[in-house]
C-alpha cells in the first residue's frame, strides 16, 4: 500500500511539474529570473481576485466544483506571495557572493590573475 501512494505521489509531482505557476517559480530560482521573483509576487492578485469570484459565485449557488477552483488559485497565491522573499533573499545572497569574489580577484598581484584558469583542475601528474 506504501508503495503505491508513493508511486502515485512522484507520478503527480512529475504531471505537476508542467503546471504554469510551477514553470514560472523554477523560472525564477535561476540566476537570471531571481530579479522577476519579487514583479511576479504581483500575479498572486488575478489568482486571489478569481478565487474571490468563485466564492461568490457559490454562495449565490453556482456548482460545488468550484470549491476546487478556489483551493487552486488559493494555492497558487501562496505560492508565489511566498516565491517573491525567498528569491529576494537568493538574488543578494548571489549578488553578495560575485561582490566577494570580485573583491578576491582584485586583491591578488597581477603576476597571480592567470593562476585562475586552473582553479578547479586537478593535476594529472604523480
Amino acid at each position: 500500500m506504501f508503495r503505491l501512494i508513493w508511486a502515485a505521489s512522484v507520478r503527480t509531482r512529475d504531471i505537476l511539474s508542467y503546471a504554469p505557476t510551477n514553470l514560472l517559480l523554477a523560472a525564477t530560482r535561476t540566476r537570471r529570473g531571481l530579479r522577476w521573483g519579487v514583479p511576479a509576487m504581483l500575479l498572486a492578485i488575478p489568482y486571489l481576485l478569481a478565487a474571490y469570484w468563485c466564492v461568490t459565485t457559490i454562495e449565490a449557488g453556482g456548482p460545488g466544483w468550484l470549491n476546487l477552483v478556489v483551493l487552486l488559485c488559493a494555492w497558487n497565491s501562496i505560492k508565489l506571495t511566498l516565491n517573491g522573499p525567498i528569491t529576494l533573499v537568493l538574488l543578494i545572497r548571489t549578488r553578495i557572493r560575485k561582490a566577494a569574489d570580485q573583491r578576491g580577484i582584485r586583491a591578488m598581484p597581477a603576476g597571480r590573475v592567470e593562476d585562475l584558469s586552473n582553479c578547479g583542475r586537478t593535476s594529472t601528474r604523480m
